[in-house]
């Protein structure tokens, strides 16, 4: 007896076997109490399917899913949250962000040999929008698509031990790309950064100290652009 004779179970109970496999198969049985059922209840099954035949909904039956769909509150599809700022919003921004800064917040940008651009360059935007994040604590992110920066404010994140950071990536058809690290103790933490064209989600994730080359854990906070 060998494992294989084990899944011949469907194709014999539709006569779907050649004679030599019928009769290997056919001594199996009398060694197998579990095929023995899985044959009956399939054999079963087919009878069924066999006498199953269609019935034509009455024509009554499209008006009245229509009447209920009509009724039926339909949820707002699940998009970011995307606020243009008003000019109250950005000075909330502003105090927010620079009172950060004033507590020792390390702002990262991506790039080499770039100075981080200036808060107020990205806030003061015309196409300057908030988008809240998703996960732990509250993470906001100020996005100018127009100069390509983005300005990210976290608070009341988990603390983390000596040995691990939170990293951000920059998340598009590219592949995730280091922002920077948040080293920070601080309840809060901002970080600047160059926004690529084809970003359309942040992350945040946990890693060692020092940063990874890529993301080594789920993120505990997102941010959806698109």
């Amino acid at each position: 007896m060998t494992a294989e004779l084990h899944t011949l179970t469907g194709a014999y109970a539709l006569d779907a076997v050649s004679e030599a496999d019928r009769s290997e198969f056919e001594r199996h049985l009398g060694e197998c109490a579990a095929c023995r059922q899985e044959v009956a209840e399939l054999r079963a099954t087919g009878a069924r399917l066999a006498v199953a035949a269609a019935i034509a909904p009455p024509p009554s039956l499209k008006a009245l899913v229509l009447a209920d769909v009509a009724r039926t509150r339909q949820l707002p599809p699940k998009v970011p949250v995307v606020r243009r700022l008003n000019r109250a919003k950005t000075w909330q921004l502003r105090i927010s962000l620079f009172g950060a800064a004033a507590a020792a917040v390390v702002a990262v940008v991506l790039g080499v040999g770039r100075a981080p651009a200036p808060v107020d360059s990205v806030l003061s935007a015309p196409d300057a929008a908030a988008v809240q994040g998703d996960g732990e604590g509250h993470a906001t992110l100020v996005v100018s698509r127009s100069r390509n920066q983005a300005v990210l404010l976290a608070s009341d994140l988990p603390a983390l031990d000596a040995g691990h950071v939170y990293q951000v990536w920059l998340i598009g058809t590219g592949g995730a790309r280091s922002a920077g690290v948040m080293t920070s103790e601080a309840s809060q933490r901002m970080l600047v950064a160059d926004l690529p064209p084809d970003v359309d989600r942040i992350g945040i994730t946990v890693e060692p100290a020092g940063g990874s080359p890529g993301p080594t854990t789920p993120a505990v906070t997102r941010i959806d652009l698109a």
